[in-house]
């Protein structure tokens, strides 16, 4: 990687004004160094808030999806695409991809960002600064593990050892940094979580990071290495902290429909506001069409997005066997004068159902926060957790929490042994329902050592021969379950390694 220089403090009021539609330029001229822009409070707020404001930029966000969502089970592209998402469903992925270059450049900008603001705060400061301090620490961990996921081999594939990506660390800027192990840069994530959870004192909205905050994401990563104990430990933490509680009934059905502020289930999410709409740009844009709360209204396609990625035929037969499954809130049949559409381009018979997480936020079609962390995962990451301790009542007793809420049937011991399942069966089985759309799926098969199998018509069937045989089946020591470095970075950093 080339060396990266910024100037901080210009680059922070440059990102304000864009959320804040202002129009002042800022001048290079009038940039002011890292070293004298972080000399005071004020100065570092307004640093920190650029830093999540990378966040929101529509590059990282959109890539972010198309990376991690777009490899799974639960949605199928109904037609072609010029857009380099089409390589990340059909898993043919170049080196010079569009959704993977964004997605490293962004991370590794607030990495950058976040590594000048820490390095300029002492451990011993104020507790305001100390708070910054943590919050920063918190994005830096979360983009490493993003980054680590997207390019490196799940961790449970060699206990870490394959190459991940590079460490950046506070107060080093290294010219051509070498990747690091899987297990370096997830020790690196957690290092960084623990230091942001002892440093952060201040509960604030889900909008920004706070103690427990950084507890949810080192219940994830653990959770993806294999530390079972550790993943319930800091799930507890944050489930035992009651500043969540898991949305009911109608509240739960419009869960996305909602400002993160409002909703007292999620624990992290990227704010959009209104005037920040991203519109065809928006993740939302890929999945619906049509006018608010016109969903099944006849001329309603085609006015506000492009509407091309459906939930997948084998998501709904999962999600119909409980047809008062309040997830079915989550899609939308795609109607004409009351008669459920079917796309021709992939199959006559495949009816079109638009995915709703990403749409409709404050009645705006493609507005939305995606939500990165929320408390049904802990629940989830516990009962995952157990299953694999050997704990079964437990794991059952968490997956019924989430089963109750969606009004389906609870487990039992029994019933899951008659119908020939493990506990770890049913749990993967209910995190797919939960957590469907919101990028978690391949990782979940991934990390178990089990398959993604796509029986279901999409554009994924063009990659086989005959192109009638629907089915894609990816094993996870499959060579396509992550993505090439960027082919630029390559270029650039003789000590960088592609992927096979």
């Amino acid at each position: 990687m080339k060396k990266i220089q910024i100037k901080l403090y210009t680059i922070a009021l440059a990102l304000i004004c864009s959320i804040s539609a202002c129009k002042k330029e800022v001048k290079p001229s009038t940039a002011i160094d890292d070293e004298s822009a972080l000399t005071n409070p004020g100065d570092i707020e307004t640093a920190t808030i650029g830093t999540y404001a990378v966040l929101r930029n529509a590059t990282y966000v959109r890539s972010a999806h198309f990376l991690t969502e777009y490899q799974g089970d639960n949605i199928a592209q109904g037609q072609p695409s010029s857009d380099d998402l089409s390589r990340c469903y059909r898993y043919t992925h170049i080196p010079t991809g569009t959704h993977g270059t964004n997605f490293w450049k962004q991370a590794y900008y607030v990495i950058v960002a976040a590594n000048k603001i820490i390095a300029a705060i002492p451990d011993n400061a104020t507790a305001d600064l100390k708070q910054l301090k943590g919050e920063n620490l918190f994005l830096k961990g979360m983009m490493e593990f993003n980054l680590v996921r997207v390019f490196g081999r799940p961790y449970t594939q060699g206990n870490g050892a394959n190459p991940g990506v590079p460490i950046l660390k506070e107060g080093d800027n290294p010219v051509s940094p070498a990747r690091n192990t899987v297990k370096e840069v997830y020790d690196a994530a957690i290092s960084d979580l623990l230091k942001a959870a002892d440093l952060m004192s201040v509960a604030k909205s889900d909008i920004f990071a706070s103690k427990e905050v950084a507890y949810a994401l080192l219940s994830r990563i653990y959770l993806n290495m294999g530390d079972n104990v550790n993943a319930i430990k800091y799930a507890d933490m944050v489930i035992n902290s009651g500043r969540y509680k898991l949305l009911q009934g109608a509240d739960y059905s419009s869960y996305f429909t909602k400002t993160p502020e409002a909703n007292s289930e999620t624990i992290f999410a990227i704010r959009y506001t209104k005037t920040e709409d991203q519109d065809f740009g928006a993740i939302g844009s890929m999945y619906y069409s049509g006018t608010p709360g016109a969903l099944s209204t006849p001329g309603a396609q085609g006015n506000t997005g492009y509407g091309e990625i459906y939930a997948s035929q084998q998501y709904i037969t999962e999600l119909d066997k409980n047809p008062a499954d309040l997830r079915h809130s989550f899609i939308a049949p795609y109607k004409i004068n009351g008669v459920l559409q079917v796309n021709t381009k992939i199959s006559p018979n495949v009816p079109m159902y638009y995915v709703t997480k990403y749409n409709l936020q404050e009645g705006i079609a493609n507005l939305s926060s995606p939500v990165y962390l929320r408390l049904a995962e802990m629940y989830l990451n516990k009962a995952e957790a157990n299953a694999k301790l050997g704990n079964t009542q437990l794991a059952l007793d968490d997956v019924n929490i989430i089963r109750t809420r969606a009004g389906i049937p609870s487990l039992t011991v029994a019933g899951i042994a008659t119908a020939g399942k493990t506990a770890l069966d049913v749990v993967l089985e209910e995190r797919r329902l939960e957590f469907a759309f919101e990028g978690q799926r391949a990782y979940d098969l991934f990390r178990n050592n089990r398959p993604m199998t796509r029986n279901y018509p999409g554009t994924h069937a063009l990659n086989n021969t005959p192109n009638t045989n629907i089915t894609q089946t990816i094993l996870p020591t499959d060579a396509r379950v992550i993505f090439y470095v960027p082919q630029y970075e390559i270029d650039n950093n003789k000590n960088l390694t592609q992927n096979p």
